[in-house]
């Protein structure tokens, strides 16, 4: 059999990722080559997300090479992952899934979100984030700060910010849990869609003999359930990187509860639903929740985001 070619961005982290699907699918007696690919999101760090364009931001450029053959699957943070995916593409694995919470990273002692009395400027690319900053901790300052993590440390260290806040999955996976100083709870902050696990795409031409290899390989059945309700929920609200959503899905008892919610741009309003289903059936789950907070006035919330990030 020919070694399949692991499409992925360059940084330290993408490449993790990469050599995590290539080390899975060594373990199954399958050989792969991993092919780096530079994406719009990774040469464009002037310009916020959201002013970039959200949908396929870190993924155009992969899959414009899956669709030709050059590469034969590509390796994504599952939470980068636009909702609604062209016909010609499908993920047909998600990795098993890292701790999903957000920690704040930094370089100094006593940080913390809880002391109003104070000053403290956090360095963030996530409209999620500072979206939930602003509803919990309005007295929280925020700065734009892009790159890989370890551009994103380097801008910390020369003052830009007192502190990043991040994904506990990256910062884990690059080595960085000695500069944790807040682990936070996943009660305010609900991760973003997917946050924690990496999923493999690939196109619908795919031949079916190696795509059933990499999923037996690859996909943790478990994860994915808990994805594919996640993604349901963002699908129906059309969310994207620049979309204030959250969504977490749990295996409790053999049910799924997916948690999810979005929150204005200014943080002053916030809907946050909780709703319980069978693993079975996690699509029907995740639209039950966007139907009920669209319902709740996650629709009015939504319409007026968009009208401001498109201003």
């Amino acid at each position: 059999m020919r070694k399949i070619k692991i499409g992925t961005r360059g940084s330290k982290l993408a490449l993790w990722q990469a050599y995590h699907v290539q080390d899975l699918l060594k373990n199954a007696g399958l050989e792969s080559e991993i092919v780096i690919i530079d994406t719009k999101g990774d040469q464009i760090l002037d310009v916020s997300i959201s002013k970039i364009g959200s949908k396929g931001v870190f993924t155009q450029e992969l899959e414009d090479q899956l669709l030709d053959g050059r590469i034969d699957i590509a390796v994504h943070s599952a939470k980068d992952m636009q909702s609604d995916l062209p016909e010609e593409f499908e993920i047909i694995a998600f990795t098993k899934r890292e701790k999903a919470h957000d920690v704040l990273l930094s370089s100094q002692k006593g940080i913390s979100l809880k002391n109003p009395e104070k000053p403290l400027v956090l360095g963030t690319s996530s409209t999620r984030r500072v979206a939930t900053l602003k509803h919990f901790y309005p007295h929280i300052k925020t700065v734009e700060v892009r790159g890989n993590l370890q551009t994103r440390i380097r801008k910390m260290e020369e003052g830009l910010c007192d502190a990043l806040l991040l994904a506990y999955a990256g910062v884990h996976r690059m080595g960085y849990d000695d500069r944790i100083v807040e682990n936070l709870s996943l009660e305010e902050f609900i991760p973003a869609v997917g946050q924690g696990s990496v999923a493999i795409e690939s196109s619908n031409k795919l031949d079916s003999a190696i795509r059933e290899q990499i999923v037996e390989a690859c996909n943790d059945l478990n994860t994915s359930y808990m994805l594919r309700a996640e993604r349901a929920y963002l699908r129906m609200l059309e969310g994207g990187c620049s979309i204030p959503v959250f969504a977490l899905a749990s295996e409790k008892e053999g049910k799924i509860q997916l948690k999810g919610g979005i929150v204005s741009l200014d943080g002053q309003q916030r809907i946050c639903i909780e709703v319980e289903g069978k693993k079975e059936d996690p699509e029907k789950l995740g639209e039950q929740l966007a139907q009920q907070v669209l319902d709740a006035g996650g629709k009015e919330i939504l319409v007026d985001i968009k009208s401001k990030l498109n201003a």
